[in-house]
């Protein structure tokens, strides 16, 4: 069954009596050569094993199959599990699961993500795979066009979703994807992202970088100074000293900062403590 044909797609929702979700953006591919780029990009190997966001009707968790050891497809929606049972009933290598991504335990050794993820749902998810103590070896995503650049952005230009994402991994954009590679046709275009995990951290270290960079970014008016000693039990000025001391300006913006300077930030006001 092709399932990415639009006429198929329509004829299985109409069986369902489903009508797809804005709320939980479900925007089907019709495209197949977009699936074969988000496969390349995984670099899929028979002794893989997968974990699919938002399976949908299960174009994408079909190909995945067709080569990974185990694909276990996480969908939240109860109508599309019903769906999915239909479509993917002839892989025995697929494992589907009725659960809220966020609330999924992320248990498994050694695991890829790949998945077409719904937009409302991006930085939360990117962060929960990231911050686990089981992080994958490699995530590749379809999401929003606009927040994947926002993930590669660089100084003077950054962002607190760039930070997170960039402290933790090696972001790349594979490919840009029409809105009309979808059905229904969503309102933004789409990219396909790489994000390969670099480092393990403790939580400590991670606790008070993000401590820092949100209080950084928290009001983009105010200088990087100020932000900090609104959180900090340090007095302003020793926090200028501290930036001083890594060549960092107290007037600077949070947006002009690399990973590395909040890292050396981190490690100096450890040090201090």
């Amino acid at each position: 069954m092709n399932l990415s044909s639009p006429t198929t797609i329509k004829n299985i929702l109409e069986k369902y009596h489903i009508k797809p979700s804005l709320a939980l953006g479900q925007n089907f591919l019709i495209d197949q050569n977009i699936l074969k780029k988000i496969i390349t990009a995984a670099d899929i190997k028979k002794d893989d094993v997968i974990l699919e966001v938002g399976p949908g009707i299960g174009q994408l968790t079909q190909e995945l199959a067709k080569t990974a050891k185990k694909v276990v497809a996480v969908e939240k929606d109860k109508k599309m599990i019903q769906i999915l049972k239909e479509t993917l009933s002839e892989y025995a290598n697929i494992e589907i699961i009725a659960e809220d991504i966020l609330k999924f335990p992320l248990q498994m050794p050694s695991y890829k993500v790949v998945a077409n993820i719904p937009y409302y749902l991006t930085s939360r998810l990117i962060r929960k795979l990231l911050e686990s103590g089981a992080q994958p070896s490699v995530m590749v995503l379809m999401i929003q066009k606009e927040v994947a650049q926002r993930i590669l952005a660089t100084p003077p230009d950054m962002n607190l979703l760039a930070l997170s994402v960039q402290y933790y991994a090696d972001p790349k954009i594979i490919s840009s994807v029409s809105r009309n590679c979808f059905l229904p046709k969503p309102n933004v275009d789409s990219a396909i992202i790489a994000i390969t995990p670099k480092i393990k951290v403790s939580k400590e270290s991670s606790g008070l970088f993000f401590q820092l960079a949100r209080a950084g970014f928290s009001q983009k008016r105010k200088q990087l100074a100020n932000n900090l000693a609104n959180v900090l039990d340090i007095k302003k000025e020793i926090i200028e000293h501290i930036l001083l001391n890594n060549n960092i300006s107290p007037k600077q913006r949070a947006e002009t900062l690399s990973v590395e300077d909040w890292e050396k930030i981190v490690k100096e006001i450890k040090e201090t403590a």
